[in-house]
C-alpha cells in the first residue's frame, strides 16, 4: 500500500527530494512463502526507505538488500543495524518436519531476532503467529476480540510453537526497554500454503465430527501482507487479528466445494486420529481435529478500526484454495503419491478410517434393529 502522504510518496522523486523518509525495513525469511511476497510488497511500496531480506538463501526480489543467515545466528545484530523496523516470518511450520526440531528452530530463532533488534537499536519487531492462538473451543465467541484469551493448547501442529511466541512477544518490551512488539494472527492462511488445514480439503470426503460446531474463515496470503504492511508503517499496533470478513457453516463449505461429508462420533475420529499419528501413518496430531470442529473465527476490529479491508471474501478464497489442492488427494492429513513410504502410510490411513466408520455404521444399524 502505498502512504496516502503526499510528501512522502514524493521522496521518491529524485526532483523533489534527495531520501525516501520511509522506514527501513527488515524482513526475515525473505526468501519464500509470505516472506518472499512480503519483501516484494515493501520494496516497491513508496512509503518504505529500504528493505533488509534475511534468509538462508537468496531469493528473487532484486530491490532488496540481501544477508544470507540463519536467524539463529547472534550475527544477525550486525545485520539489522539501520532498520527501523524487522518483520519476523522465518518459521518452520511444516507437516512433516521432526517436531523437536522445528519447535528449537523456530523458539530460538524468535528470541534471537528479538534479541539481535534491541541491540541494533530496532524499535519495532512485528511477529507473525496465528489466530490458532485462541483455542478452538465449543463456547468460543463468534466472532472473537483480539483481547480474548488465548486459550489453545501444544496439541495441535506448532501451536505449541507459536504459544511460546506469544510469550516471548509479550516478555519483550520488558525486557528489551524501548522495543515496541507487534503479533499479528491470521485465519487459517491461503496462497501457496500446506497446513493441517489446507489438506482438509484434499480429502476425498470432509471428516465431520459428530456434534461439532464448525466455522471456517480463511485469510488470505496477499490481504496478510497488507497487514503487516499496516504494522510496520505503525498504522495499528499491539495483538491483530487478520482474515476475510465473517465465515461460512459447514454446509456452506461443503456446498460451495462440492465434497460430500464423512461424519464419526468424537470418541472415534479423536481416537483414530490419535493412533493413527501415534504409530506414524499421519503427521497430524489429533489436536488439529479441534480447528476442524469448533469455531475461532476473529473480528480484526483494530485492522479494521484503522482503515485496512480484506480484498477476499472467505467464498474466494475457499475457491483459490481448492484450485491449488486439485488433483491432490489426502487421506487423514498423509498425501498420496508423494514416495512410496508416503503412498503406503496413506494406504493405511485410508484403511483405518474407512474401516472405523464401517465399523460405526454397522454399530447404527444393530442398534436400530434392538
Amino acid at each position: 500500500m502505498s502512504s496516502p502522504d503526499p510528501q512522502v510518496r514524493a521522496a521518491r522523486n529524485p526532483s523533489t527530494s534527495p531520501a525516501v523518509r520511509g522506514p527501513v525495513v527488515a524482513v526475515t525469511g525473505a526468501a519464500s512463502g509470505t516472506g518472499a511476497l512480503l519483501t516484494e510488497r515493501l520494496a516497491a511500496s513508496d512509503a518504505i526507505k529500504q528493505v533488509l531480506a534475511i534468509d538462508e538463501r537468496r531469493g528473487e526480489c532484486a530491490a532488496a538488500t540481501w544477508h544470507i543467515l540463519d536467524v539463529r545466528d547472534p550475527a544477525i545484530a550486525e545485520k539489522l543495524r539501520g532498520a527501523d523496523v524487522v518483520v519476523h516470518l522465518a518459521l518452520d511450520l511444516d507437516l512433516e518436519s521432526d517436531a523437536a526440531a522445528r519447535t528449537a528452530y523456530n523458539v530460538r530463532g524468535t528470541q534471537t531476532v528479538l534479541t539481535a533488534a534491541a541491540a541494533a537499536g530496532v524499535h519495532r519487531v512485528v511477529l507473525c503467529t496465528s489466530a490458532m492462538v485462541y483455542g478452538a473451543l465449543e463456547d468460543n465467541e463468534l466472532p472473537l476480540s483480539e483481547d480474548a484469551e488465548l486459550r489453545a493448547t501444544a496439541e495441535a501442529t506448532g501451536v505449541g510453537d507459536l504459544l511460546e511466541i506469544e510469550r516471548l512477544a509479550r516478555r519483550a518490551p520488558r525486557a528489551h526497554p524501548g522495543l515496541n512488539v507487534t503479533v499479528v494472527r491470521p485465519a487459517i492462511l491461503v496462497g501457496g500454503t500446506d497446513t493441517a488445514l489446507t489438506r482438509y480439503f484434499e480429502s476425498p470426503r470432509l471428516l465431520v465430527v459428530a456434534g461439532s460446531r464448525p466455522a471456517w474463515q480463511f485469510c488470505h496470503v496477499e490481504d496478510l501482507c497488507s497487514a503487516l504492511e499496516y504494522a510496520v508503517l505503525e498504522k495499528v499496533d499491539g495483538e491483530l487479528a487478520v482474515g476475510c470478513d465473517g465465515w461460512l457453516e459447514q454446509e456452506e463449505v461443503e456446498e460451495l466445494s462440492g465434497i460430500r461429508r464423512m461424519e464419526l462420533p468424537s470418541t472415534v475420529a479423536l481416537g483414530a486420529a490419535a493412533r493413527l499419528h501415534r504409530i506414524g501413518l499421519t503427521p497430524s496430531p489429533a489436536g488439529d481435529l479441534a480447528y476442524t470442529m469448533y469455531p475461532w473465527v476473529v473480528s480484526g476490529s483494530r485492522l479494521h478500526d484503522a482503515g485496512w479491508r480484506p480484498r477476499w471474501t472467505n467464498e474466494e478464497v475457499l475457491s483459490e484454495l481448492l484450485e491449488e489442492v486439485a488433483g491432490r488427494r489426502t487421506v487423514a492429513g498423509r498425501r498420496l503419491g508423494r514416495k512410496d513410504a508416503t503412498a503406503a502410510g496413506a494406504a493405511g490411513a485410508t484403511v483405518a478410517l474407512l474401516g472405523t466408520a464401517a465399523v460405526v455404521r454397522r454399530v447404527r444399524k444393530a442398534r436400530r434393529r434392538i
